[in-house]
């Protein structure tokens, strides 16, 4: 059965800037074949919704994250926080503005309804 909506699990920061691109590589891929796809940062994956942190990663054999998010963003892909992580971690305020912040429930009803989901 083919899966119409992408839910890609980020819970890896900016200590690991190989995770962070690949999440990012695998949600553009997403959008490409058409798939409904979010990127939902969690845990210590909040942090690379951080500007100062989407600036600077850059995984040697890839884009950087920057460009990754931007084309991800531009191709109708969405980018989602879970909102206690965010709040935990002190970064209130300080996501890219791109992002929302969500709940459990969001992401378990975009997997429930026609979707999979992938882990970083």
């Amino acid at each position: 059965m083919a899966h119409s909506r992408v839910l890609v699990n980020l819970t890896r920061g900016p200590d690991d800037p190989d995770r962070a691109t690949v999440a990012f590589v695998m949600a553009n891929a997403a959008v490409t074949l058409d798939k409904t796809a979010v990127v939902l940062l969690s845990t210590e994956g909040v942090r690379v919704g951080v500007p100062a942190a989407i600036d600077v990663i850059h995984e040697p054999g890839f884009l950087p994250l920057r460009e990754l998010m931007a084309t991800f963003l531009e191709a109708g892909g969405e980018v989602w926080a879970c909102t206690p992580c965010v709040t935990k971690r002190g970064l209130d305020g300080s996501m890219h503005p791109a992002i929302k912040n969500v709940g459990a429930v969001a992401a378990i009803e975009f997997v429930a309804e026609d979707g999979v989901s992938l882990s970083f």
